[in-house]
């Protein structure tokens, strides 16, 4: 194919994904999402011609800027990151346009300036070492050993059996093994090293001759060329001002080495030059490990061996006899000795102590030792609100996200993608195991020092079942995700469709032959390019189903809907019913709830009234309560739990008289509200549902309070904040409001108003 005809089809491809973004309802949905993933197989089949993809979108990323298009910078910005990842034999000129595209973005509000903040330092590494971001790519993801780049990242997809069909787990399962049964950790090497020569030497690099030796090479010699590579990169592009030049001289030091002088001399045949046409280095899909949601604790236990393998790891039956690099595991952050604390009562063999002889011994035996053994933290330490560390712009640079110290001393060099598939029933289980593993950091501070959580989500309904086609709002957080972000809704939630029909195909067990595995492709650029998460309230709940008893408590993070159960007759010994308590439709219900209001004053509302039942929801139902009340910001936002706010839908029942009697009709009234307390006042018992899921049924409630959820906090921040208590007025400085607990989802730009 000739260059202009190649510069057609891309072009060509680039307008079909632009106007799929343009056009909110695309009129072939079934085509929806194929076009990005095209562009992209489309460059990999002809490599060569990168550099030409990469100038269109450069050029349709200037067009948007002068036109003002801003929805389609960040999808098109992204798509260029991609191509560049991957790509080798770029001109120079191209990267210093794309880098001065970035700074230009920097004035712009967020979420632009913080996307191309990340790609802007990203793009100077990569256009002063090339290779670099491909290196550390492929570094992290299938978790080669590197002492210069510790970095690991692992994918974990979670699906809960209940909510997912068989089908769809056994199709995505035989996917994911198809394509990393090719990935082994020789293979990767040889990418890294061929990708890294290539791109450094570009015309100079036999690619033919370096192929072929590096494929009849053994592991010893693969792995001695892959950690010279590695460290040549490294050591550049950890320089204040990396030299290219200096760059050059390493990798071809290298080179040499490698093909011997003899070969790197000489100008290969006719029949090498054919095959010295730049071939495909793949960019291998991230190391993904598949679990069926059906423990409570699973998602913990699944960090905790991440960041330490079985093999090194002594699990107890409730794993609290885990010691991680150190520090051990206690209940509390400190543990009170009980000897006297003077040395002569401790038991021999404990500490070494002086000869009995010396003179020292006289006056050890009445020296005093600390009676009271502390975890050494940071003063003023409280645990962070996220897990990719302190809110701000700070993205993946280069590095995978969250790569700071929370401790000194303890570096985050392991990152968890966990992705989860399902509706919104899967959610709410994802936010129950995120305020467990919160909770329980504050108890065993472990996880969150080393390891960058990132949460991802995918939804899969499941039209086959009838229950769930006649709820269309179990997916309604997705629905919201594709609102405001629409890369998001042209490149995730088209994938539900395509996972479908995958599960509906017989499998194709020849691993032999090279597949285009479209919904692995789509989950993996989804979890490179996916790093701007939304943050969501989780609400806390207390169920009363006796006011003399202590509440239940759970979490819920879409709906709460409650109804008011049929009238049970009186158990002999309580107290009579009062005349026309149980009579007519609904129940009596107390309300009272602090009203949403923009000035954020508080206003507390009481009222009674009777109803068939309420309905709690904590995501807003269009764009219009989007741009009022965004309780799903960044939580560096001064109003992010402020106008945190549940949208209640109450059906009221209003009583008329007329000529025929009396008759009962049914209203809607809907408020906004940060919290409220409801409470059946006659016999009738409620019902409630969480998260829109049946196995998370409460029955017999007679009072219940929601909430938003506050960031769990250690013991020893309690104790702390009861003795301020007895200081007075300083005090009331430091009982600020408890911050709430966000949970993040990411996607690929946040939320664009």
């Amino acid at each position: 194919m000739e260059s202009s005809d190649v510069e057609l089809d891309f072009q060509r491809s680039v307008q079909a994904v632009l106007r799929e973004l343009n056009t909110p309802n695309p009129a072939l949905q079934s085509n929806q999402g194929m076009w990005r993933w095209s562009l992209h197989k489309k460059v990999e089949r002809n490599p060569g011609k990168s550099s030409v993809l990469v100038r269109i979108l450069l050029r349709e990323l200037e067009k948007a800027e002068s036109e003002d298009g801003r929805r389609v910078i960040i999808p098109l910005l992204l798509t260029l990151m991609s191509v560049l990842t991957k790509a080798t034999g770029i001109p120079e000129d191209l990267y210093h346009r794309a880098y001065t595209f970035c700074t230009r973005l920097l004035t712009l509000p967020a979420p632009y300036s913080t996307v191309a903040l990340d790609c802007a330092i990203r793009l100077k590494t990569e256009t002063a070492v090339p290779g670099t971001l491909y290196q550390r790519t492929v570094i992290a993801e299938q978790n080669l050993i590197s002492e210069l780049y510790p970095y690991q990242e692992r994918v974990f997809l979670f699906v809960d059996p209940e909510l997912v069909s068989a089908s769809v787990c056994s199709a995505l399962l035989l996917e994911i093994e198809a394509a990393q049964e090719q990935q082994t950790p020789e293979a990767c090497m040889r990418h890294v090293v061929s990708h890294a020569l290539q791109a450094a030497l570009g015309e100079a690099c036999h690619t033919g001759a370096l192929n072929r030796k590096l494929q009849a090479s053994s592991r010893r010699v693969l792995e001695y060329y892959f950690h010279a590579v590695v460290a040549a990169i490294e050591q550049v592009a950890s320089e204040d001002s990396p030299s290219r030049l200096g760059h050059l001289e390493k990798m071809e030091e290298i080179y040499c080495s490698l093909l011997g002088p003899a070969t790197t001399r000489r100008r290969c045949m006719v029949g090498d030059l054919l095959q010295d046409r730049l071939p495909s280095i793949p960019l291998p899909s991230p190391y993904i490990t598949f679990h069926l949601w059906t423990d409570q604790e699973q998602l913990w236990k699944e960090l905790v061996l991440f960041l330490r393998p079985r093999s090194q790891l002594r699990l107890s039956a409730d794993l609290d006899a885990l010691d991680l690099q150190g520090f051990r595991l206690d209940r509390d952050l400190a543990r009170v000795s009980t000897d006297s604390g003077i040395e002569r009562d401790l038991p021999l063999g404990s500490d070494e102590l002086p000869d009995p002889s010396s003179s020292e011994m006289e006056r050890a035996a009445l020296q005093r030792k600390g009676g009271i053994k502390k975890r050494v933290w940071p003063p003023d330490f409280f645990m962070p609100g996220s897990w990719d560390g302190p809110p701000g712009l700070h993205r993946r640079t280069g590095r995978p996200s969250g790569d700071g110290e929370l401790l000194p001393g303890v570096s985050r060099v392991h990152t968890a993608r966990v992705l989860v598939l399902g509706d919104d029933r899967m959610l709410g289980q994802l936010a129950q195991a995120y305020y467990r593993l919160r909770k329980r950091e504050t108890k065993k501070f472990c996880l969150t020092p080393r390891l960058s959580l990132q949460l991802y989500y995918i939804p899969v309904l499941a039209p086959q079942d009838t229950e769930a086609s006649r709820k269309p709002e179990l997916g309604e957080l997705a629905s919201f995700l594709g609102r405001v972000d629409p890369w998001y809704e042209s490149t995730v939630n088209t994938l539900c469709p395509a996972i479908l029909k995958l599960a509906e195909m017989p499998p194709y067990l020849d691993t032999s032959r090279t597949v285009d595995p479209f919904i692995l492709d789509v989950i993996t650029y989804y979890v490179r390019m996916g790093t701007q998460p939304i943050y969501f309230q989780l609400y806390k709940v207390k169920i009363f189903t006796s006011l003399s008893h202590d509440p239940i408590e759970d979490i819920f993070l879409t709906e709460l809907k409650v109804k008011i159960q049929d009238y049970k007759s009186p158990k002999e010994g309580s107290s009579p019913r009062r005349r026309g308590a149980a009579e007519g439709t609904g129940a009596e219900l107390s309300m009272c709830y602090q009203k949403a209001l923009l000035s954020h004053r508080p206003r507390e509302v009481t009222v009674s009234l009777r109803a068939t039942g309420l309905v709690l929801k904590a995501i807003p139902a269009g764009d219009t309560e989007v741009s009022g009340f965004s309780h799903c910001t960044s939580p560096t936002a001064a109003s992010a739990t402020d106008c945190s706010c549940l949208h209640v839908s109450v059906t009221e029942v209003v009583k008329s008289s007329n000529l025929a009697g009396r008759s009962f009709t049914t209203s809607t009234n809907t408020f906004r509200t940060s919290s409220i307390q409801v409470q059946s006042q006659d016999q009738r018992l409620l019902t409630l549902w969480l998260d829109k899921d049946g196995r998370r049924t409460f029955r017999d409630v007679v009072r219940f309070e929601a909430g938003p959820c506050p960031e769990p906090c250690s013991r020893t921040q309690k104790s702390k904040t009861s003795a301020l208590n007895s200081h007075g007025q300083e005090t009331e400085k430091n009982m600020a409001k408890p911050n709430s607990l966000l949970m993040p989802i990411n996607t690929f730009s946040g939320i664009i108003q």
